[in-house]
This record gives structure tokens, C-alpha cells and sequence, in this order.
């Protein structure tokens, strides 16, 4: 069969790609000077070597001092998120906080290590070695996060006092997710890496200026534009997409790494629980939302059973992002644990 291509449709094909190119390149531009300028900027905390690479990490005092001693409360970040920063200024009215951005996202350089739990734990102790933040520490780890703070408390035990799991993940239901929802995940990787072509050509920022991501979440509307600011700077860039991708496609090899990472004996655990991953929206009905539940709640059960001191919080108003829908379970959390914790008297620094 012999297919025919009128000159009317390929001039009028040609005529397209001539109106689309000078937008891409406006876009483009738009995007790199929104860049340049952001980089002229410091960033809020220390850029720390931790072997080939920098890590960003902010170290914030206690609003409110007082001479008891606590523990420093550390957070780890979301995959593809840096929502680390909606909470510093919630939790540093009751401990001192210290957000460390892994490689790639955030102000931290994208590193050539391979983007698993095990380095990212490597990581994060020697950028808090290296910035002197003392233990021990109380690790809110959300999402993703609760992987990395999970094998850190495990590698090092004397540096923890407790942990905050964010409807964390376990890695016995990851590794045996049902197909439909392992064809979910490569459609969320194939979204990530578009996203690192969008975000180079400027549209991933338009969008948000826009509000788009107000109209998808709208609990960002009442979300301060001070603490917004830096989690809109990554996400406005390739490499944080990049790094998403990254983290996505080496997920089976982390969620085999926490297999040691389960005996934690009397550690103090707070396990927070979503009311569900996705609030019901126009775009949930086409998820498969009956599995993605059945295998959250076998992770909450397992994560239970971490610790003989493990306690569950419901987010009862929540989705899967607590640290946006309900922020204030995650410090309640915190003060749980602090409640639970004693400290040995530390000279102040």
C-alpha cells in the first residue's frame, strides 16, 4: 500500500513547527535567566563535600530555647520531594531542625553514586559529621524518606532517640507489588523523565506560575510563599526530575537494602498513617485505588512491628503528602517523641 502526503498537510506541518520553535526558545530563555538569578542567590544553609559532590544541608536553632536538652530532629525528604522545608518552622518551635537535601535535589549537586537508600544513608551521616550537628537524633523520614531513616537508625544506633515514619513505605509489599501496580510505577518514571525536558524548556515553571499545581493540589494555596520557595526552585529544574527517575528506577534495589533494617527493640517509633494515598479527585478514578490501598495497609502492618515502642497517628484528613494536607500531626509526632526521650545534659554549642 502506497500512502500519499498532500504538499497542503506538509506545508501546513512545516508552518507549525516554524510557529512552535520561537515559543520553545522563549520558554527556554525565560527559564535560564529564572536560573541565573536564583543562582546568584545563596543558599539558606552549608554546602558540605561528602566525597565527589555537595550536599546542601540547613541547620536551624530552637525559636525558643530553654536549657533542657533534646535531641536535634533531622528530616529527610520525599522522593521528588523537598517538603522538608514546610516543616522547619513548625518543629524548630520545639527542637532544633536540620534538613539535608540528597544529592540532586534541592541546592544539593547531582551526584554519579548510585541513588539508593544505602548511599543516601552514607550521605547523610558524613554531611552531619561534617557540620557538627550532635546526636542524637529524632529522624522524620516521609515517604521515601522513612527507607533512609529506617537503615540509618540501623547503621547507627547510638546517634538515634527515635524515629517519625510518614505513611512510610515497607519493603516486604514493595518488592511484592501486584502487576497493575508496578505498571503504575513505570508510568510515574516515564512522567519523570518527560518532566526533565519540560523543566529545561521552561514549562514546568510557567506551569506553576500559573497555578496549576494549586488546581492539582489545593492545599498548597494556604502553604506560606516563604517556605514554598525553595521546593518551587527544585522543582523547577532538570536534575531534580533527574534524580526522581533515578530513585524510582533503583527502588527495588533500596527496598532489598531495609530487608536488615527491622529489629529496632524499645526505639521509640511514631508511624503516621494517611487517611489515603490519593484524595478523591477527577483523575482517581482512573488509578487503581483498591490495591494501592490493600498494599499500604500490609505496610503500615509491618511497620509496626518494628519496635515494642511503636506508636500509630492517624492523618485522618490526609493524603499520601501529610506534610501538606495535616503538617501539624507530623510536630505532634516530634513532641511525642520527645516526651519520650530522655537526653544526657550537652554543653550548648
Amino acid at each position: 500500500m502506497i500512502i500519499t502526503v498532500s504538499p497542503f498537510t506538509l506545508r501546513r506541518t512545516y508552518m507549525f513547527g516554524l510557529w512552535q520553535l520561537p515559543i520553545l526558545i522563549m520558554t527556554t530563555l525565560y527559564q535560564a535567566i529564572a536560573c541565573y538569578k536564583e543562582n546568584k542567590l545563596a543558599p539558606p544553609g552549608q554546602m558540605i563535600d561528602v566525597g565527589g559532590h555537595r550536599l546542601h544541608l540547613m541547620h536551624v536553632p530552637p525559636i525558643y530555647p530553654d536549657d533542657e536538652a533534646k535531641p536535634t530532629i533531622v528530616i529527610d525528604h520525599s522522593l521528588g520531594g523537598v517538603e522538608g522545608y514546610l516543616l522547619v518552622r513548625e518543629l524548630s518551635r520545639v527542637a532544633e531542625v536540620c534538613v539535608c537535601d540528597r544529592a540532586g535535589y534541592g541546592w544539593s549537586d547531582v551526584s554519579k553514586q548510585p541513588t539508593t537508600s544505602e548511599q543516601s544513608v552514607t550521605n547523610l551521616d558524613i554531611a552531619l559529621t561534617k557540620a557538627n550537628v550532635k546526636p542524637p537524633y529524632i529522624l522524620v523520614g516521609n515517604s521515601l524518606g522513612s527507607y533512609h531513616m529506617r537503615l540509618y537508625a540501623h547503621r547507627f544506633p547510638k546517634k538515634v532517640a527515635g524515629m517519625v515514619l510518614t505513611d512510610g513505605l515497607h519493603e516486604k509489599a514493595m518488592l511484592n507489588m501486584p502487576p497493575r501496580l508496578r505498571l503504575l510505577q513505570l508510568l510515574f518514571l516515564s512522567g519523570f523523565i518527560t518532566s526533565i525536558l519540560g523543566s529545561a524548556l521552561g514549562f514546568v515553571r510557567i506551569a506553576a506560575n500559573i497555578g496549576i499545581f494549586e488546581r492539582l493540589k489545593p492545599s498548597l494555596r494556604y502553604l506560606p510563599t516563604h517556605d514554598l520557595r525553595p521546593v518551587a526552585r527544585s522543582f523547577y529544574r532538570p536534575k531534580h526530575w533527574l534524580t526522581m527517575a533515578r530513585e524510582m528506577a533503583r527502588l527495588n534495589t533500596s527496598s532489598k537494602q531495609l530487608k536488615v533494617a527491622n529489629e529496632f527493640r524499645a526505639l521509640p517509633i511514631v508511624n503516621i498513617r494517611a487517611k489515603s494515598f490519593f484524595k478523591p479527585s477527577w483523575f482517581s478514578w482512573l488509578l487503581p485505588t483498591k490495591e494501592i490501598e490493600e498494599v499500604r495497609s500490609q505496610m503500615h502492618a509491618d511497620l509496626m512491628t518494628l519496635s515494642t515502642r511503636c506508636t500509630q497517628l492517624p492523618a485522618d484528613k490526609s493524603s499520601h503528602f501529610v506534610w501538606i494536607d495535616q503538617p501539624e500531626v507530623i510536630v505532634q509526632a516530634v513532641e511525642l517523641l520527645l516526651l519520650r526521650v530522655t537526653v544526657e545534659p550537652v554543653q550548648r554549642r
